[in-house]
């Protein structure tokens, strides 16, 4: 009796085993474990989220920028482009660069500029060594001095416009070293030196 209930538990355990062999065959692979699947994840999502600065193409310039809620009381000096759509008032001086007076900006200052584009109010003399444009719907009052202007069709203007001629561009002979004077001496010959010095 012993001999046949261990011959059927030793069966039993061998069905068993071919049964979970099957049943570990056919279930599908078993997911990777929750925890490794999120590092990868939100590592991904941090990579995705960081922005990329991608280089900037020759010719293209830096543009600084007062929003429409800043304003500012006091002088204005930027080595780039600048636009204003805020509220400034003082000086605004960009020698090489253009400024660009948005259409909620309120300018009441003298400005100095390369370029120049009104697109809101200036109240204020405006010098541009280049181009000065007054665009539609834009307001200037005050003194204007520069190479190149364009007023566009509804766009309110007073005061006086000085149309000045842009420097001449330095041409390669005058960056050529000049020839250096020789001394006087050296000029003098030989022999009427040596008579100057015997009278």
């Amino acid at each position: 009796m012993t001999y046949r209930r261990e011959s059927i538990s030793k069966r039993e355990d061998l069905s068993m085993s071919i049964f979970n062999k099957r049943s570990q065959e056919e279930a599908p692979p078993a997911a990777p474990p929750s925890n490794l699947v999120e590092p990868a994840k939100m590592e991904a999502t941090r990579l995705s989220s960081i922005p990329v600065k991608t280089p900037e193409p020759d010719g293209t310039r830096l543009q600084a920028s007062i929003g429409k809620a800043v304003k500012i009381s006091g002088q204005i000096y930027s080595k780039e482009d600048l636009y204003i759509d805020g509220d400034v008032e003082g000086t605004i001086e960009l020698q090489e660069n253009c400024l660009t007076i948005g259409p909620n900006g309120k300018v009441r200052s003298n400005v100095t500029a390369h370029k120049v584009v009104i697109l809101g109010n200036v109240q204020g003399n405006v010098a541009a060594s280049d181009k000065l444009e007054v665009r539609k719907d834009a307001k200037l009052v005050g003194n204007i001095k520069t190479a190149r202007i364009v007023i566009e069709d509804g766009a309110y203007f007073k005061g006086s416009i000085d149309i000045v001629k842009p420097e001449p561009a330095k041409s390669s002979s005058s960056s050529q070293p000049k020839p250096q004077a020789t001394p006087v001496a050296a000029a003098i010959p030989a022999n009427s030196h040596s008579a100057a010095m015997g009278r």
